[in-house]
């Protein structure tokens, strides 16, 4: 009998479509997303927050559009970013189109909330004019009346009876280019819609708990529920649902991916909580470091361990690793292997200097393999 590694991770078979120009679905990498709360209407004031988003990695970002004003101002926002931007659109067909019109990726519309049958022609027909993808986003906190009184209260089977509802009205029109979401803030509620909506159908899946709280309280919520997806296979596209500044939002939904092998991006600090065996200042050495080395992309581990207890066997599995040693003689390797020794005083500027250097050596070996498959093809 063979035994799968226990790493790795089936993901669900879903089709593919296009978000502007990133692949959501199929065995594109699970992209992270997040939204912007600033108004709309203010370009300057949105494209600052999707630039610091942009910076902490963000692939795509969506912008609430709710009036006139908005989707104006939705051409200038879309030309400046790097990401593809998702119009979020609840109720009113116009703004639907004159998103796409402005050059929106993705229209995030429920299309049995707009209105007669010409009016979702009309949005359709923008959406395949302007290559627009669209999202069915069905939410436990605003499910159709009829369903509510059907089921009696949200639960997963009305949230994907609505989720399916909306994608047949797509399907009718011979328009397929859309992912669903089925959220709630109940984590066990937003788990099993989810469940039973993978087994329904191979439409690429935008997975959250939605209202999830703030920072910590959110984390936590979307790591148990996002978690517990993403083990299953399940989820093409992750937003992580914070009371907290959007890049915030991109970097959790990171270390979720991180944490699962499922993607990486940046350095991944492997710490110790520290006990009175530590050998310096373990907490503040970690959160000096991690701000340090936050503009750093290159994936790669490093361990930051108190004492010779865990530390030896830690830094074998890391790209760099740090060892608290007696009498202020610390140990560093490099590769797994014991390189050299370190006082206390220069210990975060010496770490971020081999930090760095090690990320510039696997960029460059990256690009020398370019290099050669460049050649090889020629």
């Amino acid at each position: 009998m063979s035994i799968r590694p226990y790493r790795d991770i089936v993901r669900r078979k879903s089709r593919r479509i296009m978000v502007g120009s990133v692949p959501v679905g199929g065995d594109s990498p699970i992209t992270v997303q997040t939204m912007t709360n600033t108004l709309t209407a203010d370009a300057e004031a949105t494209i600052a927050q999707i630039r610091r988003s942009e910076e902490a990695g963000v692939d795509i970002v969506r912008v609430s559009c709710p009036d006139q004003e908005s989707t104006a101002a939705l051409a200038g926002i879309v030309r400046a970013s790097k990401v593809p931007i998702v119009a979020d659109i609840h109720f009113h067909y116009k703004r639907a189109i004159e998103a796409a019109e402005a050059g929106a990726a993705c229209l995030r519309i429920n299309p049995g909330n707009i209105g007669s049958a010409e009016r979702v022609r009309e949005v359709v027909k923008a959406a395949k004019d302007h290559g627009c993808s669209m999202r069915i986003g069905v939410n436990a906190g605003s499910l159709e009346k009829d369903l509510l009184e059907k089921y009696g209260e949200p639960c997963p089977e009305a949230m994907v009876e609505s989720a399916l509802d909306h994608a047949r009205i797509l399907q009718d029109h011979d328009f397929h280019e859309f992912k669903i979401s089925v959220k709630a803030s109940d984590v066990f509620l937003a788990v099993a819609a989810y469940q039973q909506l993978a087994d329904a159908c191979d439409y690429p899946l935008h997975i959250g708990v939605t209202e999830a709280g703030a920072l910590r309280t959110g984390t936590v919520k979307s790591s148990i529920g996002l978690g517990s997806l993403l083990w299953a296979g399940i989820g093409d596209t992750v937003r992580v649902s914070l009371s907290a500044e959007p890049e915030e939002e991109v970097r959790v939904g990171f270390e979720l991916l991180k944490a699962l092998n499922l993607r990486h991006r940046g350095v991944n600090i492997i710490s110790c909580p520290s006990c009175a065996r530590q050998q310096y200042d373990v907490i503040r050495t970690v959160e000096a470091l991690e701000k340090r080395v936050a503009h750093i992309v290159t994936p790669m581990t490093v361990s930051v361990i108190g004492c010779v207890v865990n530390g030896p066997g830690e830094a074998r599995e890391t790209d760099i690793g740090f060892t608290g040693g007696g009498a202020n003689n610390h140990q560093v390797y490099i590769a797994g292997v014991p390189h050299h020794r370190l006082k206390d005083g220069n210990v975060i500027d010496h770490l971020v200097g081999l930090i760095e250097k090690k990320a510039a050596e696997i960029e460059a070996a990256k690009a020398a393999e370019a290099d050669r498959h460049r050649a090889a093809a020629e």
